[in-house]
């Protein structure tokens, strides 16, 4: 587990710096209101009931739509699938979408576009209450579907809070090459090729994502459209 930590959102000197500090994103992803670096996690809440915009995540006080796109959700969604059959056999835990966000650090809340987290990682072994909205659970592994305005920078900064929180494997899916990163650490990742296969061995043992399965299921669907 890494240590590194960016600075908080809410020492920025400027509008550049608090961007800088989010991972260079684009400034249209920012919520003003409430201010940056003064938004609390029930304002979290109530900006993605409200269902105004993307849903949104909550970094160092900050409210931060996360980055959309229809295609990517899809090939969220195969996954997300294709992660059901396997927990169809074998049942070690529950599955997040896009809109499921988790407070994984004391300022973070953080919702992946497939959040695995194991029954052992749950309290009880029991998904949250319903009412719970932002549960306090660290997912065992995330999945992450690049859009085209995810920067690396903003990525390096999910993987520094995702391993820093407990995660531990983190996947980014690039559709535009239909390649993958599998990350152990924040800077520590296996780099899987087109038409590659995806594990996780010791959370999910026996699974495999293939990509080519993702991809050809996701671009079929597209050409359909």
């Amino acid at each position: 587990m890494t240590t590194t930590r960016n600075p908080r959102v809410s020492s920025a000197r400027s509008v550049a710096d608090l961007l800088h500090d989010l991972g260079d994103i684009p400034p249209e992803r920012v919520r003003l209101i409430p201010s940056p670096g003064k938004a609390t996690l029930q304002d979290l809440i109530e900006a993605n009931e409200h269902r105004d915009g993307p849903v949104c995540e909550w970094i160092d006080g900050t409210i931060v739509e996360k980055a959309v796109g229809f295609f990517e959700s899809w090939i969220g969604s195969i996954i997300n699938s294709l992660f059901m059959d396997y927990l169809k056999q074998k049942d070690l835990g529950m599955l997040a979408g896009e809109a499921g966000v988790l407070k994984i650090l004391p300022s973070v809340g953080r919702a992946g576009d497939v959040t695995f987290i194991a029954w052992s990682s749950l309290p009880g072994g029991k998904p949250p209450a319903r009412e719970d909205k932002v549960p306090e659970v660290v997912p065992d592994l995330v999945v992450e579907v690049l859009s085209e305005s995810n920067r690396p920078a903003e990525m390096a900064r999910k993987r520094s809070d995702y391993f820093t929180a407990g995660v531990k494997q983190v996947w980014e899916i690039d559709p535009s090459t239909e390649t993958a990163k599998a990350y152990s650490a924040a800077e520590v990742s296996e780099a899987i090729e087109k038409g590659g296969v995806l594990r996780a061995e010791a959370i999910l043992p026996g699974f495999q994502l293939s990509l080519s399965e993702v991809f050809a299921r996701a671009t079929r669907a597209k050409t359909e459209a």
